[in-house]
């Protein structure tokens, strides 16, 4: 299984921005404790982080046919990009959004997100945990739409071979 993890503007600099907010942990630490995981569970993990919006949008659209899913934290992007939306939507691929911070509970701007509209779920507001839990979502979520893929193509298989007995 492979996964896709898009960071988005100035997570670079968590462990040194707000971290009242955002606490003390750098981007580089989240992505060890990441790497971690998924290594105990058979997933590889391509991390990819930008501040600029179009980047994001290449590296969403590099995912077609190249991973199993996205997850993503579009940061100040996730109120206020169509365009990170759009290319999420149009990969189509299971997508689970976080957010280090409880972003109900910030700014009433903060409080909307965008691109929440294409993803298939969201965490917010558990910190750094907030990846952990998205990865382990995500992984959760790819199996079962493996499982149905598979499940379907054995119908098909079935169905066919009822016809060719015929």
């Amino acid at each position: 299984m492979k996964i896709a993890v898009i960071q988005g503007p100035n997570l670079n600099m968590l462990g040194v921005r707000e971290q009242h907010i955002y606490g003390p942990m750098s981007l580089d630490q989240i992505h060890e404790q990441m790497k971690a995981s998924a290594a105990q569970n058979d997933v590889e993990l391509e991390f990819f982080q930008s501040n600029l919006e179009g980047e994001i949008v290449d590296r969403i659209q590099e995912c077609l046919g190249t991973v199993d899913g996205i997850l993503i934290n579009p940061a100040a992007f996730s109120h206020t990009s169509i365009a990170i939306k759009d290319a999420l939507s149009a990969v189509n691929l299971p997508t689970v959004e976080v957010h280090i911070s409880n972003i109900y509970k910030r700014e009433e701007f903060r409080q909307k997100s965008i691109t929440a509209g294409a993803s298939t779920g969201v965490i917010t507001g558990f910190g750094p945990f907030s990846y952990h839990l998205g990865l382990i979502s995500l992984t959760q979520i790819i199996s079962e739409v493996k499982a149905a893929h598979q499940a379907q193509q054995e119908a098909a298989a079935k169905a066919q071979a009822q016809v060719e007995e015929k």
